[in-house]
Order: C-alpha cells, then sequence, then structure tokens
C-alpha cells in the first residue's frame, strides 16, 4: 500500500485558484448550452447591451461595413484584433476565419463563451497582455468604451503594443484631435451607426484609405 505522505498536497492557493477555473469552465459551459437552446450562437449579437459598461451596438449596416473591410484588408493567415467591439466578432470569424485569425480583447466576460479566440482586457492596465502578442496583428479594429481622454490614451497604447500594421478607430467625433495625436490616424468619410441612436456623432479613423475600400 502506498504511502499517502508521498503524494504532494496542494497550497490553499492552488487549490483556490483550480477551483476558480473550474467554475469559470462550468460557467462558460451552461452560458453556451442555454445560447444554443436558445438558437442565438448563429446570430451576430448574442448577449444584450450593458449599458453601465458603456456598451452601444453597431446597427446592421455598419457591421456589414466593417466586416468588409476587415475582409479587404486581410491577408490569408494574417491576424486581426478587436477591441472593445465585441459584436463584430461573430461576423468577422464567420468572414474570415477560415483564412485568418480573429481575436477579441474585451472587458465584458460574457464573451469568454468564444473560448481561445477571447482574451479579457481591461484598458486601465493596457499593457498587461500576452508577451507574444506585441505588434502581430496586421489589423487593429478599437472602439473605446468611453469618451474621455484619459480611455482613448490608455486604448492607445494597447493599440500601439499590439499594431504592425493597419489601424482603425471607431470613437466619438468630440475624440478627433486625440485621435490624430495619439495614433496619427484620419477621419473617414465613413461613420458608424449604431442600434440605439446616440446623443453623441460617431466617426471612424484609420492610418489608410479607408474609404476607399469601401468603393
Amino acid at each position: 500500500m502506498e504511502d499517502d505522505d508521498d503524494v504532494p498536497a496542494l497550497s490553499a492557493e492552488t487549490f483556490a485558484a483550480l477551483q476558480e477555473f473550474y467554475a469559470e469552465q462550468q460557467k462558460r459551459q451552461e452560458i453556451l448550452e442555454k445560447l444554443e437552446s436558445q438558437q442565438q450562437l448563429t446570430e451576430n449579437i448574442i448577449f444584450e447591451e450593458n449599458w453601465q459598461l458603456s456598451q452601444f451596438w453597431y446597427n446592421e449596416t455598419t457591421v456589414q461595413y466593417l466586416v468588409k473591410i476587415i475582409d479587404k484588408c486581410l491577408q490569408d493567415n494574417g491576424k486581426v484584433a478587436l477591441i472593445s467591439c465585441p459584436t463584430l466578432f461573430v461576423p468577422v470569424k464567420r468572414q474570415v476565419g477560415n483564412r485568418a485569425s480573429v481575436i477579441l480583447l474585451e472587458y465584458d466576460r460574457r464573451f469568454e463563451v468564444h473560448g481561445t479566440d477571447f482574451i479579457f482586457y481591461d484598458y486601465n492596465t493596457p499593457l498587461k497582455l500576452q508577451s507574444d502578442l506585441e505588434h502581430t496583428f496586421d489589423l487593429i479594429v478599437a472602439d473605446p468604451p468611453f469618451l474621455s481622454e484619459e480611455c482613448i490614451e490608455k486604448t492607445s497604447e494597447t493599440i500601439k503594443h499590439l499594431a504592425k500594421d493597419k489601424i482603425i478607430v471607431c470613437t466619438g467625433a468630440i475624440m478627433k484631435e486625440h485621435v490624430e495625436k495619439l495614433l496619427n490616424l484620419k477621419q473617414c468619410e465613413f461613420q458608424p451607426q449604431h442600434r440605439n441612436n446616440l446623443a453623441n456623432e460617431f466617426s471612424c479613423y484609420a492610418n489608410f484609405d479607408l474609404d476607399n475600400v469601401l468603393r
């Protein structure tokens, strides 16, 4: 009979971490099963907006335009990062997922249902990311959650850390000066629209001729 003393014991910290991991896995599976039962996994929008997180989903026309831009700009085996624009993930993945990598960086943990394509992201810690992601994305699409100088500054840190080529930022027109200064992006003619009309005018900014891509 083996001596139990030879079996390594888990520390309290390790045991707690394992419990948390399995609880998250179970929660993710429960959400997936609920979405499947409601036949929502085939929809572009699988969760409703959480206004406390300043979430305002794009309307369908805007989604289609952005998917078209991403599809045209992304080469085979390319990588696109979607920062704080979770409703783009499903349609973009559906369009280019068979030939390119699509990663969602998002604070709302409901979107963990996307598995390994989801990376938890808090703009307050803009560089708290995997080291192997630095300058690996051919295209960045970002929609900072708040119309504040602090938010665009910190999100810009993340963008510059991840990007190696093209950048698109969708944010309020009042952030124009900050976007141009921080990222050297130019305002586009294309204007994102939302399902629920917002009081703030929204604009799109890019470091390439985005409008020409849409023509």
